[in-house]
């Protein structure tokens, strides 16, 4: 489930809310997103595995909330870790060979 959005990390490109399949997310006009309806999460992890700064965390537990801390996370490699692990290169656009998502958003049609 998701848990965290760093707000020292997140740069308000607001990709989460754009590849969040269950409207997890609210834009907030001048600031980052909020996670308004965690209970909805599907743990899909596409918001972390989008997001081009690694400023969110997803709990791979989709049941309950987790408790977590951001230092913690950032000591353990766990930002971005699940994008790394899966060998996205930093969860940027292009991250693997085959992902054409960076294309769909640059033509603003999702």
């Amino acid at each position: 489930m998701i848990e965290l959005i760093s707000e020292s990390r997140c740069t308000s490109c607001n990709r989460c809310v754009d590849v969040c399949p269950t409207n997890v997310f609210d834009i907030v006009q001048g600031g980052i997103p909020v996670i308004a309806r965690p209970d909805s999460c599907q743990t899909c992890f596409l918001c972390e595995l989008y997001c081009p700064v690694d400023a969110m965390y997803v709990h791979p537990c989709a049941d309950v909330h987790v408790t977590v801390d951001e230092s913690a996370l950032v000591a353990e490699g766990r930002l971005g870790g699940y994008s790394a692990s899966l060998g996205w290169r930093k969860a940027r656009a292009q991250g693997t060979e085959q992902d054409q998502m960076d294309r769909i958003f640059a033509l603003g049609v999702y």
